[in-house]
């Protein structure tokens, strides 16, 4: 693996746990991360000679993938929103779905925002870089907020990051918008998941037990109808089997215009709901 043009046969012949198609895609990711180079750059550019440093990066990149770990992990951050995300496995992988979920904020009018469970700061930072909101955002974790942090300030963006359990944190005033992503994934749904998440991405930000699978969702509705402003409007990410059973819980506390959206593969993935 000497130039440019040995590195996608070189990840073919050594991935064979991806499809081909998959395997072609990894290496291309991997090439712009380590060389800055695009898919046109590795055609024009096939004879580009790599140094002792950069073929042990991709050595290594390869090894790591043997190993199932996320691509994202390897290389310590992905895209969201056409930002650079800095992650590790403190984060969650920000998924496409919730590109989708902060495309469908951004049509709205706000002055204030609260990101409850905030991991990478995805969304809060994307929803920064395309608003003058005010924005906070809440997580648990330290070591995301760390993470979270970083990313907001590689964007150049202002957020007030704060590190609290949703059950015990009281907000210190209101908010025009609330979104909220939080564990939905059944405990049960592990045996269907791949190695990769069960064994890299952190289980506290993914998984909620079957016996209570809308604990946070609860949590959260309570807490929105107490510091939304007066039509202020509630967001969530969801599981796609609880979207009627959310609707329900978010009439209870006096939520309207409750709108269920399905996502680009046809999922019940999102809800919003404005406070009456």
């Amino acid at each position: 693996m000497q130039i440019l043009g040995n590195i996608i046969p070189f990840f073919i012949g050594h991935l064979d746990n991806f499809s081909r198609r998959e395997v072609i895609s990894l290496a291309y990711i991997s090439i712009e991360n380590i060389l800055g180079f695009n898919k046109s750059d590795c055609i024009l550019r096939n004879e580009f000679k790599l140094n002792k440093n950069q073929i042990d990066i991709f050595k290594q990149i390869v090894l790591d993938l043997k190993k199932e770990i996320p691509i994202q992990y390897i290389l310590g951050e992905t895209e969201f929103y056409n930002l650079r995300i800095k992650v590790n496995n403190s984060t969650l992988i920000p998924r496409k779905e919730t590109e989708e979920l902060v495309r469908w904020i951004l049509e709205h009018k706000f002055n204030s925002l609260l990101d409850i469970g905030s991991g990478s700061g995805c969304i809060s930072i994307s929803i920064a870089k395309n608003s003058s909101a005010s924005i906070s955002a809440l997580d648990i974790s330290k070591n995301s907020l760390d993470i979270a942090q970083n990313n907001a300030n590689y964007h150049n963006v202002n957020i007030n990051f704060i590190c609290d359990n949703i059950f015990k944190y009281i907000p210190k005033k209101k908010y025009d918008v609330i979104v909220s992503n939080p564990p939905y994934v059944l405990e049960s749904e592990k045996l269907f998941m791949s190695k990769n998440v069960l064994a890299f991405e952190p289980h506290s930000a993914l998984f909620v037990k079957d016996t209570d699978p809308l604990k946070f969702y609860k949590r959260i509705a309570y807490l929105s109808s107490k510091f939304l402003n007066k039509s202020g409007v509630l967001f969530f990410e969801i599981n796609e089997k609880f979207g009627d059973e959310i609707v329900n819980l978010l009439s209870e506390y006096d939520f309207v215009d409750i709108e269920l959206k399905k996502d680009i593969n046809g999922r019940d993935r999102m809800i919003k709901s404005v406070l009456k």
